[in-house]
């Protein structure tokens, strides 16, 4: 998985992090930075979730992006 899309492009992705994810404030999504690690702690805390499932929840997220000109989904990085 490409995780520097995801940062490089921070700015157009939050509004996509916001609709996933509504209890993320834009603070939140301001101090996350594009930060996978961040945004899984956040969406721990936000969302109080187990350990894991931050880190699935993030993939199912990411491999559903039609963001780029090539869907992660068609690049073979994430299992359909």
């Amino acid at each position: 998985m490409d995780w520097n899309r995801v940062e490089g492009n921070w700015k157009q992705m939050k509004g996509k992090a916001k609709e996933q994810w509504g209890k993320l404030t834009n603070d939140d999504l301001d101090r996350i930075e594009g930060k996978r690690d961040q945004l899984e702690g956040k969406l721990q805390e936000r969302y109080g979730y187990e350990k894991d499932q931050p880190r699935r929840d993030v993939d199912d997220w990411y491999c559903r992006q039609t963001w780029y000109p090539i869907s992660p989904a068609s690049t073979g990085l994430c299992a359909i």
